[in-house]
């Protein structure tokens, strides 16, 4: 080996593994602060790209699953009003039945006549306030449901229907100005609420049904993202254990590499002792 003041060919060797090993060591440093072993592109391109398009459908089906969270809220607060609803049907079938009695006087007719118009108008304040997030299924407002994302493409919708339980509509066929005040009105009455409970019952099976498949396909779409999101790890996600090890190795190899370079930057000293 020559030996020049000039040139060290030692001290480059040793400076480009030291320079190396340090490039090692900050990608390992960067990996343990973030937890990724591909943070960007300059990583790996065609992993990072694969994890964008999945991160990208992640973020969709977190779209969907609000979506789908929100039609469940609105879902409830119909299906609770209804139930009331229902109830105070019973009640106003209650009230109209014995108001059907004919040996009642006139100031007993007026009590119920006075309970049922008061039901009547429980009904109508429920109905008003079946509302959520500004949709309401039960008052009429909407004659086709609610349609809400059902995948992340937003190709398809799963919709949550409605049921108009308006008095004299579909559902309610009693009137809101319906009366107790005499024996042949309460019957008539009666035989409305019959037909009324009946329907009411049925368009909140019906609510109830689409509640269901709408909640079902929340938990699969959960499910769907909790899977994309396992596989997103998979493919970027840094084994810390193994990062770790590593770590500690290129600390010992970038020691190393100092006192390499150390020691071949020394090698010119030697040229002294020849001209002493």
């Amino acid at each position: 080996m020559t030996l020049s003041v000039n040139t060290n060919a030692s001290a480059m060797v040793a400076l480009q593994t030291l320079n190396k090993t340090n490039s090692q060591l900050d990608g390992a440093q960067n990996r343990i602060n973030t937890g990724l072993k591909v943070g960007g592109a300059k990583d790996n391109s065609s992993v990072y790209a694969v994890a964008q398009g999945m991160r990208a459908d992640s973020g969709a089906l977190g779209a969907v699953k609000t979506s789908l969270d929100r039609a469940v809220s609105i879902g409830d607060v119909a299906l609770a009003a209804g139930e009331s609803i229902s109830d105070l049907l019973i009640e106003m079938r209650e009230k109209a039945t014995a108001a059907m009695d004919p040996s009642i006087d006139t100031f007993a007719r007026q009590a119920y006549d006075s309970d049922f118009k008061a039901l009547i108008d429980q009904v109508n304040v429920i109905l008003t306030n079946a509302e959520f997030d500004g949709a309401n299924l039960l008052n009429g407002a909407l004659s086709n449901g609610i349609p809400f994302l059902a995948d992340a493409n937003a190709a398809r919708s799963i919709t949550l229907g409605s049921r108009d339980l308006s008095f004299s509509g579909n559902f309610i066929t009693l009137s809101a100005t319906a009366s107790l005040g005499t024996a042949t009105l309460a019957a008539q009455v009666v035989s409305a609420i019959k037909i009324s409970l009946d329907n009411v019952n049925s368009a909140l099976a019906q609510l109830g049904s689409d509640l269901k498949k709408i909640e079902a396909h929340r938990t699969f779409v959960t499910k769907l993202g909790d899977s994309l999101e396992v596989g997103i790890g998979n493919l970027v996600d840094a084994d810390l254990a193994r990062e770790s090890a590593r770590l500690q190795a290129l600390q010992v190899k970038q020691q190393l590499g100092v006192q390499a370079l150390s020691i071949a930057n020394s090698q010119p000293q030697i040229i002294l002792s020849l001209f002493g």
